[in-house]
């Protein structure tokens, strides 16, 4: 029943034409990983539990800090996605300050807690709001900087920082793909004492990549970092990276003790998650890992970012307008007219051909075209071009009529 009736509802997320957001595919490697790892069955929590999960864990955090050349006793948590990661990052924080502060908030709670700063651009992704309502900041605290015309973080309105402060910035605008500009305000918050987090959900991995890690200049100032490895890295699905500079901050925000658990030497994952029990993902992430290779990665992430170049070339040349400075592997696009976009849009994803998503930009509706997929061709571009232009045409046609 599940595949008579499932798998006709399911969409083409491996595929070569799915842009709709910014999911990965899935590497052969990490995929025939995540099914061995499905039969092992292994709980992560402790190194106890399973050796394997636990060896593997602290092979990935080493080669990751390495990868993003990170401080080099930076910790790393795997958890299902970058939501959960921003999560554990911004915990951390909000810990170490309280600290600092003379407040211990799991011996104390937050009721009566010195009051924190959260200083974000308007630009930033809204599951960094989430976790800040879950970790029981309003929306009352939060101080938004304007961004500039790309979605990036306006140094220039960067207020002044304290102590107290979290500055929470992006590598990676969702709709653009634009990255703050890291050295300037990662630099003025160490100056500060503030807590700097980077919310790196796909555009981290730029600084893997030799033509794009200038992108990331300053990142390895801040203080803690989220990143998906299901999206640019291209591994399975329920795979979310949480890397802080100071392990003792991450272990004291997110670790748990009780008798009955048998901490050892070694690894034990739950020290640097939210969860106790929780699957073994850190297999399929080593095998990606291994499987790529420095030399892969950088090939990988490169190659996304050609993919979009010449998405944003061909769809310029058949008369579509690029909305942003393509600096990643994100595509912002309307039509001339505009009024015809949206229904360009509705006849494009019935089509079949490819799939893109929607967004706002700058008051005007847009297309947004996300390039993850280490399957994309050429070919698969040039195909979801012409797939433009066609719903374009009826689209116009369409509108001609009325």
């Amino acid at each position: 029943m599940l595949h008579r009736f499932g798998s006709p509802a399911t969409t083409a997320l491996n595929g070569g034409r799915y842009f709709g957001f910014v999911n990965g595919g899935a590497l052969p490697s990490a995929l025939a990983a995540r099914l061995l790892a499905d039969v092992w069955d292994q709980n992560a929590a402790l190194h106890v539990m399973s050796p394997i999960a636990a060896k593997l864990e602290s092979l990935c955090e080493r080669w990751l800090v390495d990868l993003f050349d990170l401080p080099g006793r930076t910790a790393m948590g795997l958890v299902s996605g970058t939501s959960l990661a921003t999560l554990c990052g911004l915990l951390a924080g909000r810990d170490a300050i309280l600290r600092r502060l003379g407040w211990d908030a799991s011996e104390r709670g937050l009721f009566g807690a010195p009051p924190l700063r959260l200083v974000m651009s308007e630009a930033a992704h809204i599951t960094v709001r989430k976790a800040l309502a879950i970790l029981g900041i309003g929306r009352a605290q939060l101080e938004i900087v304007a961004a500039d015309e790309q979605g990036r973080f306006d140094a220039a309105a960067l207020p002044p920082l304290d102590e107290r402060t979290i500055l929470i910035l992006q590598a990676g605008n969702v709709n653009s793909g634009a990255f703050d500009p890291f050295e300037p305000l990662c630099r003025a918050a160490k100056a500060a004492r503030a807590w700097v987090h980077i919310d790196g959900a796909f555009g981290l991995w730029a600084r893997a990549c030799e033509s794009t890690a200038d992108l990331t200049a300053g990142i390895e100032l801040a203080d803690s970092w989220s990143v998906d490895a299901h999206k640019t890295l291209n591994a399975p699905y329920d795979c979310g990276i949480a890397l802080c500079r100071d392990r003792a901050a991450m272990v004291s925000a997110l670790g748990a003790t009780a008798s009955y658990l048998q901490f050892g030497d070694e690894r034990d994952g739950m020290l640097y998650t939210p969860e106790m029990s929780r699957r073994a993902r850190g297999i399929e992430l080593w095998a990606a890992l291994k499987s790529l290779g420095r030399a892969g990665i950088n090939q990988l992430v490169a190659q996304l970012c050609q993919r979009a170049r010449q998405f944003a070339a061909e769809l310029d040349a058949e008369g579509f307008r690029i909305l942003s400075e393509v600096v990643f592997n994100q595509v912002l696009v309307a039509c001339d007219p505009p009024a015809i976009t949206a229904r360009t849009l509705e006849l494009l994803q019935a089509s079949g051909e490819c799939w893109c998503g929607s967004a706002e930009w700058r008051g005007e509706t847009a297309i947004r075209i996300s390039v993850c997929s280490w399957v994309t061709s050429e070919a698969d571009i040039s195909r979801s071009v012409a797939a433009f232009v066609a719903a374009r045409g009826r689209a116009s046609a369409e509108g001609a009529r009325q």
